[in-house]
């Protein structure tokens, strides 16, 4: 029998329904998207890692009847048929109810380490820096071959096209990704060439975006001397990066639209200071003007200010002829009254050293030693002048000079003999 593909197609279909009518599958969310109709798609996984993956969808009826916003990573259990979707002729898991099971294995992982590096401060918004409002040069990294790197170069040429990008390409996927990513912003902060670093990639499952989850690319962004801005995923992706960083923007493209005012903004700016410097210099231009005007008044009457200043030199002479006049006479009579205490006060000063000189003189007569030789008495000394003043001093036929009122005398002792003293 030769089968049609639409026919074999449907038979496949018609033997899974038979088969497999309702049961109930546990697996991790992965992918999870809600279409504008309410429908959603999304992928179910082994959390232990296996390779198996089940593509699913849950119509807006089911969809309705979720407790709570599937996401990523979430441990689910899900009720519902498997059946072929023959467009494609592809495997996929009709939904029809899903509840939590637990968190996956990569959200808890995320939870946890989330955790770790929040507790030392990784995530404080004290640390986090304000973007540049004007940035000269842009670093962007992300992959070459990314669309978004296609949408944030999109986005500066219409918004900024005189900011000039630099692209630090890195792996944005993959057991690599998280090295690479650690080297390119590290050779951004290392070159110091741009402003500010956008750090993007489009948006994915959390595997997908799991290098922007790694410890080592945190820390990269922490450690970095440039401001970081970081647009990973849609607007519902929220990464260890993104906490990480400096900005969070919700997709690549309004990463780019924070990162680069609008040429608008900045030529807006600039007419605003243009029209506060032109109203400065028009308020000191009025202000010269009328200082100007006034010295104009001024010199168009030359004699009327010769004048006016003769009249000030007339007042000024007047006034000093006037102080002089009695500032003169005072002086005069203060320097007589001066004259007459200095010459008293000399007088009577020369008469008391007068008298202590005849005092002095007096006392210095009554102490001459002449006046005791004069009564009788002779000043002894040896050969080499020296004073006698005892009979120990002297031996028989020893020459001496005598001092004697009116001149001298030489004299042999012919004895000595000591006075006795009872």
């Amino acid at each position: 029998m030769v089968w049609s593909v639409a026919g074999l197609v449907h038979a496949v279909s018609d033997a899974l329904a038979a088969r497999f009518a309702s049961c109930t599958v546990r697996g991790e969310v992965s992918g999870f998207s809600r279409a504008g109709s309410g429908h959603c798609y999304l992928s179910l996984k082994d959390a232990d890692g296996n390779a198996g993956l089940l593509r699913c969808a849950m119509f807006r009826r089911a969809a309705s009847l979720l407790d709570f916003a599937p996401a990523d990573g979430q441990l689910v259990e899900a009720r519902g048929r498997l059946a072929v979707y023959e467009p494609r002729g592809e495997l996929q898991f009709v939904i029809e109810a899903m509840q939590r099971a637990g968190a996956g294995a990569l959200f808890e992982q995320f939870q946890k380490l989330r955790a770790r590096l929040e507790g030392e401060g990784l995530f404080d918004a004290g640390r986090k820096r304000e973007l540049p409002r004007f940035p000269r040069r842009i670093g962007v990294v992300t992959s070459l071959g990314a669309a978004a790197l296609h949408d944030v170069l999109t986005c500066f040429a219409r918004r900024a096209p005189h900011v000039e990008v630099v692209v630090y390409p890195s792996l944005v996927q993959g057991n690599e990704a998280p090295k690479a990513l650690v080297e390119a912003l590290q050779t951004a902060d290392r070159r110091r060439e741009v402003d500010l670093i956008v750090l993007c990639r489009g948006g994915g499952s959390l595997e997908d975006l799991w290098a922007f989850n790694d410890e080592r690319v945190v820390r990269a962004i922490v450690a970095c001397g440039l401001p970081v801005l970081c647009g990973v995923g849609h607007e519902t992706d929220v990464t260890l990066a993104d906490l990480a960083a400096d900005v969070r923007a919700p997709t690549p493209t309004a990463a780019a639209e924070l990162a680069s005012p609008t040429q608008e903004e900045g030529l807006a700016l600039l007419a605003a200071v243009a029209r506060v410097m032109q109203r400065r210099v028009h308020q000191v231009i009025d202000t010269e003007a009328q200082r100007l005007d006034r010295a104009t008044l001024r010199l168009r009457r030359p004699a009327d200010v010769v004048r006016r200043q003769a009249e000030r030199v007339a007042l000024l002479r007047q006034r000093l002829q006037a102080r002089a006049a009695r500032h003169v006479p005072q002086q005069r009579q203060a320097c007589s009254e001066s004259q007459r205490r200095l010459s008293r006060s000399a007088t009577v000063a020369l008469a008391s050293h007068r008298q202590r000189l005849a005092s002095l003189q007096a006392r210095l007569t009554a102490l001459d030693p002449r006046q005791v030789l004069a009564r009788g008495y002779a000043w002894l000394s040896d050969e080499q002048g020296h004073a006698l003043t005892s009979v120990d001093d002297l031996t028989a036929g020893k020459t001496v000079t005598a001092e004697l009122a009116d001149g001298q005398v030489r004299a042999a002792i012919l004895s000595v003999q000591r006075r006795i003293v009872e």
